[in-house]
């Protein structure tokens, strides 16, 4: 995220319902070597990965320049009260975010308008060298990534921590202009990087964000891509719903896909559950036998 200094109705309202509640899970609180909650240990057990940064004022990268993360208790049981309640003051552009059209482009859609189908479906992760800075369209075409619709690059910022770390760094890797361009015309749905902006730092015009998001091709920044090696993953990522607004943090997970390129593992056959088909990418609604809908 540069700065200025440098389907159905059912299908629909399925989806929006997972990204309510992986969005609560993201906003839970969590202290580091604290035991998995249920949640997160049930999305294990189905082979999802949690690729999300964590958001800790001690813990996650702020873009230079933007707004820092602030987060207060207005009540804490913990000190006697009847109930925690907590406020949180964050950037649009915080952690693990999508960047929606409107970011760069006058006519661009906002966050809350973004189509879903971009979001979820099958993707590529991308391995960059660590001596890599510049993924351009030389490096781009060095790895196999056509035919991919949903692009992610694993780099240096993976291998280094840095979407777990608070010091801002600008030597991250970017996608340049000419690499953006190749991942449009070749119809690329979704692109993804490891760290909080896929522009160069300091560059002169922001022409990656301007060619992707011209082209409708959302942007997901600040993925904690550590736990995942190259490869291709069932990917779901999902922003809060910010009406009128350019980004939006997101809770973004991936699950390995299977040599016949088929989602792996199926979920177990004896629970309601929904059931997302990133290869035909439809979402529906299956109950065991006895159950309504």
């Amino acid at each position: 995220m540069p700065r200025a200094t440098g389907g159905h109705m059912c299908m629909r309202s399925l989806a929006v319902a997972v990204g309510g509640a992986l969005g609560l899970l993201a906003c839970a609180p969590h202290e580091q070597g604290a035991p998995d909650t249920m949640a997160t240990r049930e999305l294990s057990a189905q082979g999802w990965i949690d690729v999300t940064a964590t958001l800790d004022p001690a813990r996650t990268p702020v873009y230079a320049g933007d707004a820092p993360l602030k987060f207060d208790f207005l009540k804490d049981m913990r000190k006697g009260d009847k109930l925690t309640l907590s406020v949180y003051s964050l950037g649009a552009h915080s952690g693990t975010h999508i960047d929606a059209p409107m970011h760069f482009v006058a006519t661009g859609v906002p966050i809350d308008q973004v189509a879903l189908d971009p979001l979820i479906g099958a993707a590529r992760v991308i391995d960059i060298p660590d001596s890599v800075r510049a993924i351009d369209a030389g490096e781009l075409n060095r790895h196999d990534w056509r035919g991919a619709k949903r692009v992610l690059f694993r780099t240096r910022s993976t291998l280094r921590g840095w979407m777990d770390s608070p010091e801002f760094h600008k030597d991250f890797a970017y996608i340049a202009p000419d690499a953006a361009q190749l991942l449009a015309e070749a119809g690329v749905l979704l692109v993804g990087v490891d760290y909080i902006s896929a522009e160069q730092f300091g560059a002169p015009a922001p022409r990656t964000h301007q060619i992707l998001l011209g082209h409708g091709i959302p942007i997901v920044e600040g993925l904690d891509l550590r736990t995942v090696q190259a490869g291709d993953y069932d990917l779901i990522v999902l922003p809060l719903k910010v009406a009128g607004h350019e980004a939006a943090p997101a809770r973004a997970i991936v699950r390995k896909r299977r040599p016949d390129n088929r989602s792996s593992p199926p979920a177990p056959p004896n629970r309601s559950r929904l059931n997302i088909s990133v290869a035909t990418e439809r979402v529906h609604w299956q109950s065991p036998p006895g159950r309504g809908r």
